[in-house]
């Protein structure tokens, strides 16, 4: 089945995160999410919005996407919430990620940020990275 590339992007991201072993040992468990459970208490990472634009060339259709992750941290404060984010850092920048009915030409960090919210308790680490897609034909 396949589908719109910025979904299939998502679940392949989604796949590849909440299989890292050595991820689930910082979040204590398979702890990704499109949308936490109510009430979930940190760590935890979620995938956030998918920004998508046309990228087409002379001989290319393709796509750019910038996709942000969220990781919350609240006991391990800021050193976990840097440690989660580079952990997904490690496995997604270059990751050779495959995508059911596109081709991932690219995938680059561009972006990685811990600031403290304003309770004062709670972490909230930001990752953004920059994919291009082309359909396969």
């Amino acid at each position: 089945m396949t589908g719109d590339a910025a979904l299939m992007l998502h679940r392949a991201v989604l796949e590849a995160l909440r299989a890292d072993a050595e991820l689930s040992v910082l979040l204590g468990g398979a702890r990704v999410y499109d949308r936490p459970p109510r009430r979930m208490l940190p760590p935890y990472v979620t995938i956030g919005e998918i920004a998508t634009r046309d990228r087409n060339t002379f001989d290319a259709r393709g796509e750019r996407h910038a996709l942000s992750l969220h990781a919350w941290s609240e006991h391990g404060g800021r050193r976990q919430a840097y440690e989660i984010l580079g952990r997904m850092d490690m496995l997604l920048d270059d990751a050779p990620l495959a995508l059911d009915g596109h081709r991932l030409v690219e995938l680059r960090t561009v972006f990685r940020s811990v600031v403290r919210m304003r309770d004062g308790r709670l972490f909230h680490g930001i990752l953004r990275l920059q994919a291009i897609t082309h359909p396969l034909l």
